[in-house]
């Protein structure tokens, strides 16, 4: 048996409760033992004093459906200590051909080029995952707008109903096949147009599996009081838990109003399975969207297919080289990516500490150049929220990324340092943890990071990632 001890460090186990001294014990990929330190530790142990230890980091949001088969490394993620990644969010999945397309539909685009949409239905990506052994363990949701482009001739429209049967019969096979759930992106222009039935329809493939409803918010503006709404009724009508992505409040006619949205949350909770994900800055990142245009939000273009020459300017900027309006050259752009600096510091702060927020870094791996959240998400809540300005204690912090996050997703052996678990590990310095990736330079690794285990194996130490992966495409229980 292939044995692993971990000694002398602070261990924050995931529970929100303060650290304790203890000696870790892995066999065959399972945390055997959490004991009291030895006085005489193992001669191959780990000398992990002046270390915190802590269950690997679990991403609540991502992009890396395709990444995790394409660039199994998972590079930015494990250097930052993430060894479970959510995929399948904001409506977009990979379980779905589109070898055939010439475009992709936005923004299903965001997860890759339509050669590598090759799987027919989600057991054959589930089956892919496992062979690619990716670094990291995967996690996957159905994408609503993935759905519609499979089965809708166009979609700018609603589905008919003999298209949501169609739709609804590829939920329950994934299900069955272990996803954990539905998600949505009603925002962007290819769902906008499902009304709140058509998604009433498909939830209700999750009444009683305990199987998960994940929603990219209708509106995270104006009218984002009726969008919540909407998102509990869904939840409601299929008995399905709750996630609300990426929880902000987007545009500068927004701000101020974190506290208010929230009570929203904690209402609906008390009848119902609600919990949300929130990544620790204030811009955020996606498509190229003529309607986030203002003059308020400070946007930079990240890539664009009619003018790659642009990508890494202020839009700003080229308008004024072109002597055109922001919604002129951002149409001319078009296709494109964006940075939108859209969100106060101060409702960031509020929405993080949140007792139901976990963190999720919603990067995109394939932006030639991707928001610093892709690299930094994880090291940043530790080192800059919780170390620097003590917005929350580290065991709070921790929790946020770890045994919250099972929970809510129903990991039932990931999330908590104890014996019996899957040795999903991450040993840091709280001292140094930080994120060094910015938005001029955004793939730098994070710092701090000692050592990371995925199911036992070792994936990085201080010199960096080690190139062995163990991750695995994790399967959910029926029912949860």
């Amino acid at each position: 048996m292939s044995r692993l001890i971990i000694a002398g460090a602070e261990i924050f186990d995931g529970t929100g409760a303060l650290g304790f001294q203890a000696d870790v014990e892995v066999r065959d990929g399972i945390i055997t033992s959490v004991e009291p330190c030895s006085a005489r530790p193992h001669p191959d142990a780990i000398d992990a004093r002046g270390l915190a230890l802590a269950p690997g980091f679990i991403d609540a949001h991502t992009h890396d459906d395709l990444v995790v088969v394409a660039a199994p490394d998972m590079t930015p993620k494990i250097t930052q200590g993430v060894t479970t990644v959510v995929v399948g969010n904001c409506g977009i999945s990979a379980g779905g051909d589109f070898t055939r397309h010439e475009q992709l539909p936005d923004p299903i685009m965001l997860l890759g080029t339509a050669d590598q949409f090759r799987y027919p239905d989600y057991a054959a990506y589930a089956d892919a995952v496992d062979k690619a052994v990716p670094a990291t363990n995967v996690v996957a949701l159905i994408g609503h707008t993935t759905l519609r482009a499979l089965h809708m001739d166009r979609l700018d429209r609603e589905a008919t109903d003999a298209e949501r049967s169609a739709m609804r019969s590829q939920i329950e096979a994934a299900l069955a096949a272990g996803a954990f759930g539905l998600s949505t992106g009603l925002a962007y222009a290819n769902a906008a147009c499902a009304s709140t039935t058509e998604v009433k329809d498909l939830v209700e493939a999750l009444r009683g599996t305990g199987a998960l409803y994940c929603t990219h918010l209708r509106s995270e503006g104006a009218q984002i009081t009726a969008a919540l709404e909407e998102a509990f009724a869904i939840g409601r009508h299929g008995e399905a838990p709750i996630v609300v992505s990426h929880l902000k409040c987007a545009g500068a006619e927004q701000h101020g109003r974190s506290t208010e949205i929230l009570s929203l949350l904690d209402q609906a909770a008390e009848a119902q399975s609600v919990g949300c994900d929130c990544y620790p800055y204030t811009a955020s990142s996606s498509t190229l969207d003529i309607k986030q245009v203002v003059p308020q939000t400070p946007i930079k273009i990240t890539w664009s297919d009619a003018e790659p020459a642009q990508a890494g300017r202020m839009l700003a900027d080229i308008a004024a080289d072109w002597g055109t309006s922001l919604r002129a050259a951002a149409e001319r752009l078009q296709p494109a990516g964006a940075v939108y600096h859209c969100m106060a510091d101060a409702d960031v702060d509020t929405i993080l500490s949140h007792r139901i927020t976990m963190i999720g870094s919603d990067g995109l791996p394939c932006d030639p150049r991707p928001h610093p959240r892709l690299w930094g998400s994880f090291p940043r809540v530790l080192g800059h929220y919780a170390r620097e300005r003590g917005l929350f204690p580290l065991a709070t912090a921790i929790r946020k990324m770890t045994g919250l996050t099972a929970d809510r997703f129903g990991l039932a052996d990931r999330g908590y340092v104890r014996a019996g678990m899957a040795a999903d590990l991450v040993l840091f310095d709280p001292a140094t943890i930080s994120d060094r990736a910015t938005y001029d330079d955004p793939t730098r690794p994070a710092g701090g990071i000692h050592g990371v285990w995925v199911n036992g194996t070792p994936a990085v130490t201080l010199d960096g990632p080690k190139g062995q992966r163990a991750g695995r495409m994790l399967r959910r229980a029926s029912p949860l």
